[in-house]
């Protein structure tokens, strides 16, 4: 660990207090905190997160990072979706898998579900024997602005969101997709929010004209989040949702 702090940027290392490692071997989510009154605890603002990595989905409050986020939404292309025809999840892959090939946390021994909990959780408890599966956590919902308390017995209460959803995905240009960038789509980090389940069934396969997360605090970074994957993907969404995602931030 010594090493690996000499080897980053003094830049980097300011924001350490708020990165939650998501590595199997790791602590994931140990640094992130668990304090309700701690921005760190809830997340990271995406602007400062590009690849989805560091946990969470914390709001964008500041004038300059609104206008940032508007600028970075106004780059994403328009187009009318394509027919759903012949969408089915198995075109994405098996859920969750760790063969995945392109996309941070790939081929690290562990399911992408696991993944993300422990990059967002805190307290992160394992099932015995195991590095990776998540039995026990607290977890900051951005969706609800609220602190959850999982198990595994109740795993449905935390789901883990699409923020493009992948049907949204199929009509908007990857149904001509090979397989493979497929199966990343489904397995990034920065497409992957673990979210409260009653909020992810609301939301289907909208997009953000249609479905918002009721935080209203954090509208603004779900849809910079929105505007990250189509931008990497070079996937459009319909006009409607443009303008919806530059309404959020002040557009």
């Amino acid at each position: 660990m010594r090493a690996r702090r000499t080897a980053l940027s003094a830049a980097t290392a300011l924001l350490l207090p708020a990165l939650a490692l998501t590595a199997c071997t790791g602590t994931p989510g140990s640094s992130s905190g668990t304090s309700s009154g701690s921005s760190s605890a809830r997340g990271t603002n995406p602007l400062q997160n590009p690849d989805g990595t560091r946990p969470g989905l914390a709001p964008i409050t500041s004038d300059q990072d609104r206008s940032a986020a508007r600028t970075l939404i106004a780059q994403v292309r328009t187009a009318e979706p394509g027919p759903k025809t012949g969408y089915d999840r198995d075109q994405f892959g098996p859920p969750w898998t760790d063969n995945v090939d392109g996309v941070p946390l790939g081929h690290n021994s562990c399911s992408t579900r696991d993944d993300l909990l422990g990059r967002d959780g805190t307290k992160v408890e394992h099932k015995d024997g195991s590095a990776c599966v998540v039995t026990g956590m607290t977890i900051y919902d951005p969706y609800t602005g609220k602190l959850v308390q999982f198990t595994k017995q109740q795993a449905s209460r935390i789901q883990i969101d699409h923020v493009m959803p992948l049907s949204y995905d199929w009509q908007q240009g990857a149904a001509a997709w090979d397989k493979a960038k497929r199966v990343q789509i489904a397995n990034d980090p920065l497409n992957l929010i673990p979210a409260d389940g009653s909020q992810n069934a609301s939301k289907g396969d909208s997009g953000p004209a249609t479905w918002l997360p009721a935080n209203t605090e954090i509208r603004c970074s779900y849809a910079v989040r929105f505007a990250q994957v189509s931008l990497k993907y070079q996937l459009p969404v319909t006009a409607a949702d443009k303008k919806a995602m530059l309404a959020q931030c002040g557009g």
